[in-house]
């Protein structure tokens, strides 16, 4: 992992704080903007690609998100994807090349991208969260998952 990379870490203690049961909590847990259509397509990339159903996934205004997002300077507002990876929390930029590389196979190759200084993929990754309602539009409600889906979503 290159040294630019901004992530917090998590004790085991903490997160049983934050969620209650270790069992309850995934290692690998992406919170994304529930009412953003390109956060919502990207939820439905990645499920449609995980083939080891490794990604559990939770609104960034659920109770589990909000708990998580308090807990990190980097993912103070709710204009970032954040990934919880085992006891690690990578936001912007970094939360999607790690998500790339966790989904493994072709999407695997977009990690090469944490060459490029995370200022750079940020300033990116800033312009996109900025325009995303204008580009992409905005749901009234975040979205429900289909019945066979629903063990994949916290809340």
């Amino acid at each position: 992992m290159p040294s630019a990379t901004k992530h917090t870490s998590y004790s085991q203690e903490s997160l049983l704080r934050t969620h209650g049961s270790p069992n309850e909590l995934p290692e690998h847990l992406l919170l994304f903007d529930g009412v953003c259509n390109l956060c919502n397509g990207l939820v439905r990339f990645i499920i449609r690609h995980d083939r080891k159903e490794l990604f559990r996934f939770a609104p960034l205004t659920s109770d589990i998100g909000k708990k998580i997002v308090a807990r990190s300077h980097e993912a103070a507002s709710l204009d970032t994807l954040v990934y919880l990876r085992k006891d690690r929390l990578f936001t912007r930029s970094s939360a999607a090349l790690y998500v790339a590389r966790d989904l493994g196979g072709i999407w695997a190759v977009a990690f090469i991208f944490m060459l490029v200084p995370s200022f750079i993929r940020d300033a990116v990754y800033d312009l996109v969260a900025r325009k995303r309602y204008g580009w992409w539009g905005r749901s009234e409600q975040c979205m429900v998952p289909m019945r066979e889906l629903r063990s994949r979503f916290l809340e």
